[in-house]
């Protein structure tokens, strides 16, 4: 038998995630695993790894290289233990606790009530789990995740393109600044550590 090794595998846009990602993975290390945390580019091979953690920010969706990352090895992902995570600056709380079947776990520091549930404006909308998750379940629908987090993330406005920035501040209105809840990014290691 394999003896269990784990790969949390991240995108960046401009360095903050990486601090998610070692997070994670120092809370799966004492738990015993082995844990090795790359960036998804460096990533070619995923034969060595018994279960993969994916995360990267939102950026007009999820970040492009962790989407290819899960569509180059989809394969393989389909067969073992894999779990999402992503960070942002908006999200918007409709009470979801799962997009089709797979749990959600939401950053109470990040996710915020709509002003009219009933209603919600363009950017509400696009700030959903739903919204958020689905492209991403989508993306290599054999991968089936056992579960997915929203952490309040880092938003470096230095490292963002300009198209980028006006998305941010007019669709999206994420305020820059923030920083990582560290607490619950470690519950959240924790509460996959079996599934894993």
């Amino acid at each position: 038998m394999k003896e269990k090794r784990i790969l949390v595998a991240y995108a960046t846009n401009a360095g903050s995630t990486e601090k998610a990602a070692n997070l994670i993975a120092d809370e799966l290390r004492k738990h015993g695993p082995s844990v090795d945390v790359r960036r998804v580019e460096e990533v070619k091979d995923l034969s060595a790894y018994t279960a993969v953690v994916v995360g990267g920010p939102m950026m007009m969706g999820w970040h492009r290289a962790a989407l290819r990352f899960i569509r180059r090895h989809k394969r393989e992902l389909s067969r073992m233990p894999v779990a999402y995570f992503f960070t942002a600056r908006s999200l918007t709380q409709l009470n979801e606790t799962e997009v089709k079947g797979v749990p959600v776990s939401l950053d109470p520091t990040l996710a915020q009530p709509p002003k009219n549930p009933r209603h919600l404006t363009f950017r509400e909308n696009y700030a959903t789990v739903k919204n958020y998750l689905r492209p991403a379940l989508n993306a290599a629908g054999q991968v089936k995740p056992v579960g997915a987090a929203f952490f309040d993330g880092v938003l470096r406005m230095s490292g963002l393109k300009w198209w980028q920035t006006i998305f941010v501040l007019l669709v999206v209105q994420a305020k820059p600044g923030g920083e990582h809840n560290e607490a619950f990014i470690r519950e959240w290691a924790r509460s996959i550590q079996g599934k894993i």
